[in-house]
C-alpha cells in the first residue's frame, strides 16, 4: 500500500519530523545563512543539544534562527586510546588538557566559523557572565565555547589563541558542557526573532540592573493571599511605580553589590 500522506510541513529553513532525535536538530553539515552559529569543543557532544533543543530556544534552533555544531574533542586525542590529558607540570592531583590536541581542535573550529566570533574558556577563574555579557554576545556572528574537564586547560593555549575565560559562578562543575548551555540559552533567547515579544527581555531581571518586581496571576486569592491591588487597579502609572519600587526593595535586600552597582550609573 502507498503512503500518500503529505509531506512534513517545513519550518523555517529546517524541516522537522515527529521522529526527530534530538541531536538531529545539530546538522553539521546545513551552513545556515546569516544564523547566529554557536560551536561547542567537548568531551561530550552527546550532550547537546540537551535543553537548548527544548522550548524556545528549541523552537529557534529548528527554525534556523541559530546553529549549534559540536567539536568533538577526543576525535584530536594521540595514540590509539585518543588520550586528550596528562599529568600536571610540576606535579600534583588530576590530569590536563592537552596543549596539542585542544589546539587541534579549536583550528578546526575557527575554520569554519564567523571570523567576528569569539572563543570562550569556560572557567570558574573566569569574569563573571552577565547579562550585559550575554547581550554583548548576542550582538556578535556567533561563538566557540571550549567545555574544560579534569584539572583545566593548559595555559599555553588560553595565552596563544588569546581565549576569554568565563564563569556562570563562584564554584566548580565537573565540566564545562552544563555552563556551555547555561550561556548559550541566556544569549539565544536575546536573538531577534526569539522571545517573539522585545519588551520580554526588556522587563526582566537584570536588564536595567536591578531585579525583578514579583508577578502575580489568576486566581485573585489564593490560600488567603491577594493580589496586590495596584495591579488590578488599572491604573498603568501606579503599577509602573509598584514594580519599580519593588525592584528597588528586592535589590537592596537581596544582591546590595548590584545596588550598589546601580547607584553609580545614576551618578
Amino acid at each position: 500500500m502507498t503512503d500518500k500522506s503529505p509531506p512534513a510541513r517545513s519550518h523555517g529553513r529546517k524541516t522537522i519530523r515527529p521522529t526527530l532525535k534530538p541531536r538531529e536538530l545539530m546538522d553539521p553539515e546545513a551552513e545556515l545563512a546569516r544564523a547566529w552559529r554557536a560551536q561547542v569543543i567537548t568531551l561530550f557532544p552527546e550532550a547537546f543539544p540537551g535543553t537548548l533543543g527544548l522550548s524556545l530556544t528549541g523552537k529557534a534552533l529548528k527554525d534556523g534562527l541559530w546553529q549549534l555544531n559540536t567539536v568533538p574533542l577526543r576525535a584530536f586525542g594521540e595514540g590509539k586510546h585518543r588520550n586528550v590529558d596528562d599529568t600536571p607540570a610540576g606535579g600534583g592531583a588530576g590530569m590536563v588538557l592537552r596543549p596539542d590536541v585542544m589546539g587541534a581542535a579549536i583550528e578546526t573550529a575557527r575554520a569554519t566559523q564567523h571570523a567576528g566570533a569569539p572563543l570562550v574558556y569556560l572557567s570558574p577563574r573566569g569574569r563573571p557572565f552577565t547579562q550585559g555579557m550575554a547581550r554583548d554576545l548576542a550582538a556578535r556572528p556567533g561563538i566557540t565555547l571550549i567545555c574544560g574537564r579534569f584539572e583545566g586547560l593548559d595555559q599555553r593555549v588560553i595565552d596563544h589563541f588569546n581565549i576569554a575565560e568565563v564563569s556562570i559562578g563562584d564554584y566548580v562543575l565537573t565540566g564545562g558542557e552544563i555552563a556551555a548551555q547555561v550561556m548559550l540559552d541566556a544569549i539565544v533567547r536575546l536573538l531577534p526573532g526569539v522571545l517573539g515579544n522585545a519588551e520580554s527581555a526588556e522587563e526582566e531581571s537584570f536588564s536595567d540592573g536591578l531585579l525583578e518586581h514579583p508577578q502575580y496571576t489568576r486566581p485573585a486569592e489564593w490560600q488567603g493571599r491577594a493580589i496586590p491591588p495596584v495591579l488590578l487597579s488599572g491604573n498603568h502609572g501606579a503599577v509602573e511605580t509598584w514594580r519599580r519600587a519593588e525592584s528597588e526593595k528586592l535589590t537592596q535586600e537581596r544582591r546590595p553589590d548590584l545596588w550598589q552597582a546601580h547607584l553609580g550609573t545614576e551618578d
